[in-house]
């Protein structure tokens, strides 16, 4: 059993992180003994982020219009629990102070804390972004987000403003946040996945691509047809290139800690659609699945009114996956392995390295593909190890930062 003790300091902080991630690779039972570990650590990080970084409350008139659009209500609904309409119009507007009794029928018929509506609205303070963590602030100051300007000299809704301002306003960003589809972990840091996403974002805005996207382009003999360039020595640069050729922007960010993504898609621009990886495994078989992961949601659900798709591909267990991951899933397996190839393949039945060349050799792929997809269809992760792990990827990325 791994030691878990108090988080007292930062360095027992990043080991518990480390250690929750160590977890939720294994995916345990709830009532397993490593998913009680992950439930203890999870109380035990949120205790220490709340005594190093004090709660900060939302703004109240801000916290029942973001109630409203969750609950898709309208300013005549809020009628009942505030008074008359023009009542409505005053509290939201901020020229009337809500009573007592607006207070009660609002946190209970709209399930809004008590505690964040007593607080006196702050109006253009933006308090949306005075609650982020004061450590992913600092991350995203590392990595150069905030150009020149600093934590030192700027408040952070000044700081996060400037960021997101690529994407629109925050209002337009949290609303094409929540056109979302998540294949996440429940301790995955959503603030993390905005910051990470918004990144992508602007450097793919820095890319200029010759075409536009036309929607068909991505089928399954595209993606097949793509995957043969893993067999190059510097595939991963080569695909990059020919996707910007297609209209698709492929971007690289590095993970955030506490977000254990893999790839996103991002659809904001429908006319050069991004595909974001992090290379969070420093492995080319993980690489190519996630990409095609990810062009998988362009051919499948370009159209479905979803802005992004978020995607920790090692850590989610396929049981636990909705119909769209399923798709994407399947079309990613098809384009690496299709399922006729592997039906026949020796490797079905004997994972070694020769069966892996030989299929890999057949289907004009690099190895390292075959191989991680024998340990996944096979669940044989303890198989072709030396293949998967020598094949490395971010030395393509040089310019990035990895830990």
């Amino acid at each position: 059993m791994n030691k878990i003790k108090v988080i007292k300091t930062e360095q027992d902080y990043n080991e518990a992180l480390k250690l929750v991630e160590e977890l939720i690779t294994l995916d345990p039972q709830p009532d397993s003994v490593e998913g009680e570990q992950l439930n203890l650590l999870s109380v035990l990080i949120q205790d220490y982020e709340t005594r190093i970084f004090p709660e900060m409350l939302p703004d109240p008139i801000e916290a029942i219009k973001f109630r409203m659009e969750q609950a898709n209500l309208k300013a005549a609904d809020l009628i009942p629990y505030i008074g008359s309409r023009s009542r409505v119009s005053e509290i939201l507007s901020g020229k009337r102070q809500m009573t007592l009794d607006m207070v009660r029928a609002l946190s209970e018929g709209l399930g809004i804390p008590a505690k964040v509506l007593l607080q006196k609205p702050e109006f253009g303070a933006e308090p949306e972004y005075e609650t982020w963590n004061n450590r992913l602030l600092a991350e995203m100051e590392k990595r150069g987000y905030f150009g020149s300007a600093s934590l030192k000299s700027n408040s952070k809704s000044a700081l996060l403003r400037e960021f997101f301002s690529p994407v629109g306003n925050d209002l337009q960003f949290v609303g094409m946040l929540r056109k979302s589809h998540y294949r996440a972990s429940p301790l995955t840091d959503k603030q993390a996945l905005s910051a990470w996403a918004t990144q992508v974002f602007k450097k793919a805005q820095r890319i200029k691509a010759p075409h536009k996207y036309k929607q068909g382009v991505i089928t399954l003999s595209f993606m097949q047809e793509l995957a043969k360039k893993s067999k190059d020595e510097n595939g991963p640069i080569l695909v990059q290139e020919y996707l910007k050729e297609n209209g698709i922007i492929l971007v690289v960010e590095p993970h955030f800690p506490k977000t254990y993504l893999d790839g996103a898609t991002i659809l904001i621009n429908k006319d050069n659609p991004v595909i974001g990886i992090t290379l969070r495994y420093d492995r080319l078989d993980n690489f190519w699945f996630t990409l095609m992961h990810e062009l998988a949601h362009i051919a499948l659900h370009f159209d479905q009114g979803i802005s992004f798709f978020y995607d920790e591909i090692e850590e989610i267990k396929a049981i636990n996956l909705d119909e769209k991951e399923h798709e994407a899933d399947a079309m990613a397996e098809e384009a690496l392995l299709p399922k006729a190839k592997w039906e026949v393949s020796p490797a079905r039945l004997i994972p070694s390295s020769m069966a892996a060349k030989s299929l890999a050799t057949e289907l004009g792929v690099n190895v390292a593909i075959i191989a991680g997809q024998i340990r996944h269809k096979g669940n044989k992760y303890m198989y072709l190890n030396k293949i998967v792990n020598e094949a490395k990827v971010r030395k393509y990325f040089s310019k990035e930062t990895w830990n």
